[in-house]
């Protein structure tokens, strides 16, 4: 039988960070959602030591895509193999790899392969491909990928104090579903929540949100000046409700962030469970002085996203829990118990 026809890209950038820096940030693709913009949530799936599958979800032109990924990590080579396909298209396969070279003291030749291949003139209109259609796609598709890791791999020597993550916890007594549905229907936050006046909510898929939250005029942690307005930031989500998990990445996060994701997690026990908001995010350098004021260092923007974004998630925990123990508590009252 004939072989299929393929279409196949390969382009290199220099990047002026260490190989072994490079060659880190592919190989830990969970840490990709707060390095890489187009990245909402990866997840390992196995992993042997060498081989791994991995589901992802991107978010580009406006859509969720998923995908699973088959890597085969090479750390002496400081080379990564992978397929890649959609789960719900089988068929619709990227093989590719990436390979960094050292470039001289403190830099790297990244170098990107991807083949594809051409989709069949039969194909239904409406099958989702996993790089963009024509030779011409393919390389927009592998430049763009390139671009973003060189811009986060040339902050190596920086990203101790630009990264951040914390958790806001909470113990609440009553039912996981109650909860959960109370962080699902994020439309009905702005009857609720102090810090968002208005919502909208795009559901493409189950499970999979889209969400405009309008928190007023202040980020993510700062406190906006009189001339500003009403901001909305575009949230995607994915909500696992089997799992109890509703992992959230903002698309384009106000200054000083450059990227901001995290997740809802519920923890059941005996008598409960608690619920862990946890936050990742990765500063800025360029939009500090912007947004804090001439002066204004890492150590500043730190403080304040962690003061703001905390008030934040307790309050929405504390709604999370009056949602639900209301209901045991009435239960409780109805039978004649003290109602505590």
């Amino acid at each position: 039988m004939p072989s299929q026809p393929v279409r196949s890209v390969r382009r290199t950038v220099r990047v002026a960070a260490p190989a072994h820096v490079v060659y880190g940030m592919l190989a830990d693709a969970p840490r990709w959602p707060v390095l890489l913009p187009s990245y909402v949530h990866v997840e390992r799936m196995d992993f042997d030591g060498a081989r791994e599958t991995l589901l992802a979800w991107e978010f580009q032109d406006g859509r969720v895509r998923s995908s699973r990924l088959r890597r085969t990590l090479r750390p002496q080579a400081h080379r990564v193999d992978f397929e890649q396909d959609d789960p719900a298209w089988p068929g619709d396969t990227v093989a590719g790899s990436w390979s960094v070279e050292p470039d001289g003291a403190g830099r790297s030749l990244v170098t990107l392969w991807q083949q594809t291949p051409n989709a069949p003139a039969n194909a239904p209109a409406n099958a989702p491909a996993n790089a963009p259609a024509g030779p011409d796609g393919l390389d927009a598709d592998a430049a763009g990928r390139l671009a973003r890791l060189r811009e986060a791999a040339e902050r190596w020597d920086r990203l101790d104090e630009l990264l951040l993550a914390f958790e806001e916890r909470m113990r609440i007594e009553g039912p996981a579903e109650l909860v959960y549905d109370f962080l699902y229907r994020v439309e009905d936050w702005p009857e609720l929540l102090p810090h968002v006046d208005g919502s909208s909510v795009r559901e493409d898929r189950p499970g999979t949100q889209v969400v405009v939250l309008d928190t007023g005029a202040a980020g993510a942690g700062f406190t906006a000046g009189p001339d500003d307005g009403a901001a909305g930031f575009e949230t995607v989500r994915l909500c696992f409700p089997h799992a109890g998990r509703i992992v959230f990445k903002e698309t384009a996060p106000p200054a000083p962030l450059t990227a901001h994701s995290g997740e809802w997690s519920l923890v059941p026990d005996e008598s409960g469970l608690t619920v862990v908001c946890a936050h990742r995010m990765l500063l800025g350098e360029e939009s500090l002085e912007a947004a804090l004021g001439a002066g204004a260092l890492p150590v500043d923007a730190r403080r304040q996203v962690r003061e703001r974004l905390g008030r934040e998630s307790r309050q929405t925990l504390l709604l999370a829990k009056w949602h639900a123990e209301s209901p045991v508590r009435r239960l409780r009252q109805g039978r004649g118990g003290s109602g505590r």
